[in-house]
């Protein structure tokens, strides 16, 4: 749901997409309905077939959602026209973000807003990113989220049983969105498909506070 679209369209098409649950995950709805993040302008990269878009619609959020799957990105689209939802979808690769405008600029044909991003969401989508292209994804994430605004991540942690290793450590999701994004938080995910994972809350510093990430490549 990233990058190579054609893999996850067939498995949309097969049924097969286990992450495909429609159900937001319960860490993204304590965040939301804890009542300590007004509503605002949310960005889901790897959004799928819409899911947490249009959750937080129904609670008051602006919902932008990116995907490489033409499948699922029609799926979301269709369902937030049913649900005539607060959404807008993007079929476009998640580490070349540079169609969604920066801080104050208006997005022509739309009455939505391209920037800034009070929140991000990246629920499984970056540990299926190739390592090369990490730092392009954070530069853009940095680009697009507010000062003091949160990007929340979910990721697979590293398998030395598998080749090629698929997961990032702490410190491989630390590099390279240091210094713009701090960790305020980390807790282990429970992902009911087997592999370990974590969830992750990162704020967005001040521009004083932070550059622009740097341009990591394999870690």
């Amino acid at each position: 749901m990233c990058l190579r679209g054609w893999p996850f369209d067939l498995l949309y098409l097969l049924g097969r997409a286990r992450w495909d649950t429609g159900v937001t995950p319960p860490e993204v709805v304590e965040l939301i309905e804890r009542g300590d993040l007004p509503p605002g302008r949310a960005l889901d990269l790897g959004c799928g077939t819409g899911t947490n878009c249009l959750y937080l619609a129904r609670h008051g959020w602006e919902a932008v959602g990116v995907d490489f799957s033409a499948l699922a990105i029609r799926r979301a689209r269709r369902k937030a026209r049913r649900a005539r939802a607060n959404c807008r979808f993007h079929r476009a690769d998640v580490t070349d973000l540079s169609f969604l405008a920066g801080p104050l600029t208006l997005d022509a044909s739309s009455a939505l807003r391209a920037g800034p991003f009070d929140l991000a969401l990246d629920i499984g989508c970056l540990h299926a990113v190739p390592p090369e292209r990490w730092g392009r994804y954070a530069a853009g994430v940095a680009r697009l989220v507010r000062p003091g605004g949160l990007y929340m991540l979910y990721a697979f942690l590293p398998r030395p049983d598998r080749s090629p290793t698929r997961g990032l450590s702490p410190d491989q999701i630390r590099r390279p969105f240091t210094p713009a994004f701090v960790i305020k938080r980390q807790e282990g995910g429970d992902d009911p498909t087997g592999p370990r994972s974590a969830w992750y809350w990162l704020r967005r510093q001040a521009p004083h506070a932070a550059s622009p990430p740097r341009q990591w490549g394999v870690p």
